[in-house]
């Protein structure tokens, strides 16, 4: 049966019930496979449902993998068919859905198993049998305009689905290369002013960016990318001018839908923004979105502004860099609201993640999203970084709100999911909205290494290790080692951790929280002791270690030293596995107490 004859509700309903059976429960690989095949089938992407797409999406294999070398796809299809039989011929018998996955491919199909449409056809057929009389025949046409009009309801919905457009980097045609972070920041700009566009869902900068410098082949990126149209294009900038020319392609034919090509003086890069924006929207015939904004700022500013971004983009950096030259955008233009808030962000986000003590930031931090809200109420990652610097001062109620309003603002923006899963979600230990927020970002950008990253930080906390494994391959070298000796560790594969973590280390990477634990959960004390010793300025990681050990009263010792750190990062250290043994103990309610965190 096609998935417009059963609606979405009782589908998913039964998608539910089968993955929390005993047959799907501890497979989370089968798990994903089905969950991802059968959204895909209901947001009516069947065509997409390709061998390559799902080993990419479901199965963490890079894109461009090729599935005649790799057969991963076809033969988990075939036990997936194989445990959904089972549960149909078992604990599904009496079901009211059945979902399928007929072989040769990898669309499922919904249907109504024949008991349970023999529980509702006889009266429908004894009515189409006994229309001689005037009132069966008045019901069974209101029958027949209510499905036209469920049908048409149906139908508008699909055809009311936001259109998928993915912009590549603009290739930088001028003899310096210097000029690369211009190009790319401007390819960022034109990515965040479509996100503001209504009808349009637009792929997230770090999945775009993922074609830098590499053979541009429109169909191969629009696939990668799920986009149904992509815009690519080139900047010559000479001294003060600007020649940038852009092309809309559908990506389904290769047909070329809008060209444009601006002569502009860098002064003007704004208009330019806007005149692109317009154009693509004009030409796929939407009307203009909600609360566009028009930024007016020195070329000076601008340009500080985009070096920060292109650091942004190197995402095994710290922060300080960016702050710097955020801050020296903003002197250059106090009015300019993206550069008040990107500051606000880099702040959070340094608050947040990284080792030292910034506790003074806070109020630097909130200041500069306020500032950048009153500025531009509308722009969604001043909302974003206002909810991360609510979150470190414990308001949590109306963190959430800031977060939902980046969210409501910019659905696609892929960073305002993942910092409402991990600033908020996950220190209140709402483990499983975290996980839908951190899945929708990936959902919005598929081949960000930060939001793979996010992805597995959940993951870990839902005791989702072999899950989180896959998606720790997708991490940079910087993290991908750590993420896998964390996963197999969690999984009871210590040795296999250990070693893992060792090779780490001997490359010149800091030893770190995760091996600490491996080795004392080992029983190798004394290099577990060693490790915690070295970590003064680290009370987390030490708290991994002593939890490892099996020493309560040091974890506590040191989870209280996180307090000047924020109660959102206590939160989150309480969701981690490896502090499992403090579950209960009733020091911990106090600790949450003092540090504002809801019991």
């Amino acid at each position: 049966m096609h998935p417009a004859e059963i609606s979405a509700e009782p589908v998913r309903s039964q998608l539910e019930k089968i993955l929390s059976s005993p047959e799907f429960l501890r497979n989370e690989r089968l798990s994903k496979f089905l969950r991802f095949v059968v959204e895909q089938q209901l947001a009516g992407k069947t065509v997409e449902l390709k061998e390559s797409l799902v080993g990419i999406e479901v199965f963490g294999r890079t894109p461009g993998f090729d599935p005649r070398q790799d057969s991963v796809v076809r033969t988990e299809a075939a036990k997936l068919r194989a445990r959904l039989s089972k549960y149909y011929a078992g604990e599904g018998a009496g079901d009211p859905v059945v979902i399928e996955l007929p072989k040769g491919g990898y669309a499922p199909v919904f249907r109504q198993p024949e008991a349970a449409r023999a529980r509702t056809a006889p009266g429908l057929k004894g009515a189409l049998l006994r229309l001689g009389t005037r009132r069966r025949l008045t019901t069974t046409l209101a029958c027949l305009a209510l499905v036209l009009t469920v049908g048409g309801w149906w139908s508008a919905q699909n055809k009311s689905a936001p259109i998928a457009i993915a912009v590549l980097p603009l290739n930088n045609l001028s003899e310096d290369p210097a000029n690369d972070y211009f190009a790319d920041g401007l390819t960022s700009e034109i990515i965040r002013n479509l996100s503001t566009l209504e009808g349009l869902a637009v792929r997230s900068q770090t999945s775009s960016f993922a074609f830098k410098g590499k053979a541009r082949n429109v169909h191969e990126a629009g696939r990668q990318l799920d986009a149904e149209y992509i815009l690519e294009g080139s900047v010559l900038r000479a001294g003060q001018q600007l020649r940038i020319n852009v092309l809309l392609v559908r990506v389904r034919d290769d047909s070329p839908l809008w060209s444009g090509r601006f002569d502009r003086e860098l002064t003007d890069v704004f208009a330019i923004q806007d005149e692109i924006s317009r154009g693509i929207v004009n030409s796929l015939r939407l009307k203009l979105g909600r609360g566009r904004r028009r930024y007016e700022t020195s070329a000076e500013a601008y340009d500080l502004y985009l070096r920060a971004r292109a650091y942004q983009r190197q995402a095994d950096e710290g922060p300080g860099q960016r702050i710097k030259l955020f801050e020296a955008a903003i002197a250059k233009d106090p009015t300019f609201a993206p550069g008040w808030a990107a500051l606000a962000a880099q702040r959070a986000l340094r608050s947040g993640f990284f080792r030292s003590d910034h506790a003074e930031e806070a109020v630097k931090m909130r200041a500069a999203a306020e500032k950048a809200i009153q500025l531009d109420p509308l722009l969604a990652e001043a909302h974003d970084a206002l909810g991360m610097a609510l979150a470190r001062d414990a308001e949590w109620e109306q963190s959430e709100k800031s977060f939902r309003r980046a969210i409501d603002l910019d659905p696609s923006r892929s960073m305002s999911h993942e910092h409402f899963a991990v600033f908020l979600l996950l220190p209140l230990g709402r483990i499983e909205e975290a996980l839908r927020e951190v899945r929708a970002a990936e959902n919005a950008d598929p081949l960000s290494p930060s939001v793979q990253y996010g992805l597995t930080y959940v993951l870990f906390s839902a005791g989702r290790f072999e899950e989180a494994a896959g998606h720790c391959e997708k991490l940079s070298a910087i993290r991908k080692s750590e993420c896998l000796g964390r996963a197999l560790s969690g999984q009871g594969r210590i040795d296999e951790a250990i070693q893992i973590l060792e090779a780490d280390r001997d490359r010149g990477q800091a030893a770190s929280g995760v091996l600490g634990n491996a080795y004392a959960r080992a029983g190798r004390r004394g290099e577990a002791e060693n490790l915690a010793a070295g970590w003064q300025d680290d009370p987390l990681y030490q708290a991994m270690i002593f939890a490892g050990l099996g020493d309560k009263d040091r974890t506590l010792q040191a989870l209280e030293r996180m307090a000047p750190l924020g109660p959102f990062r206590i939160g989150r250290a309480l969701t981690f596995p490896e502090l499992a043994l403090l579950r209960g103990d009733p020091r911990v309610k106090a600790l949450r107490k003092m540090v504002g965190l809801p019991e």
